[in-house]
């Protein structure tokens, strides 16, 4: 099982993004990491989530709003997805 990884300052994601790499994780890895970033996030930072399991991408965007977040996007197939959630 690969380790997911948080990272704060990826220059693959503009100033104010925080980036989840939650791929090769099954649930409910990916939506607890969201969680996390979550907490660590300042109001209206960006979220980006990059994932590999089906049921993740279905499992986050329906926990956005209960998480106080707004759901930006959703993008990719089933096994290769990319979120983006803002605090």
């Amino acid at each position: 099982m690969s380790e997911t990884k948080v990272d704060l300052r990826n220059p693959a994601c503009p100033m104010g993004e925080m980036l989840v790499d939650c791929r090769g994780q099954t649930c409910p890895v990916p939506l607890v990491e969201v969680r996390k970033a979550l907490k660590r996030a300042a109001l209206g930072e960006v979220i980006e989530v990059v994932g590999t399991h089906p049921a993740s991408k279905k499992e986050i965007p329906m926990a956005v709003a209960a998480l106080n977040a707004t759901l930006l996007s959703v993008e990719g197939t089933d096994s290769d997805w990319t979120i983006r959630i803002r605090k």
